[in-house]
């Protein structure tokens, strides 16, 4: 299957809304935890959902990285 050739400013756009999708989905998960936390009463979910949140960034990441450097 032949390599996709994008134009320069759509490869421009993948890579922004790249670096966007790391601390977007952190910010996303840790606020989703404080609110928990404050309807539940916990202290401990914002933790849970910071990490998360990390992780769902990082898998996004590596996701789009893989699909590009496949052949």
């Amino acid at each position: 299957m032949p390599k996709r050739n994008r134009p320069a400013l759509a490869t421009l756009g993948v890579y922004l809304s790249l670096a966007m999708t790391l601390p977007v989905s952190t910010a996303v998960g840790y606020f989703m935890g404080v609110l928990l936390d404050k309807a539940f009463g916990t202290h401990f979910l914002y933790v849970v959902f910071l990490i998360l949140g990390i992780v769902s960034g990082f898998v996004q990441f590596f996701r789009q990285v893989m699909r590009d450097n496949t052949p």
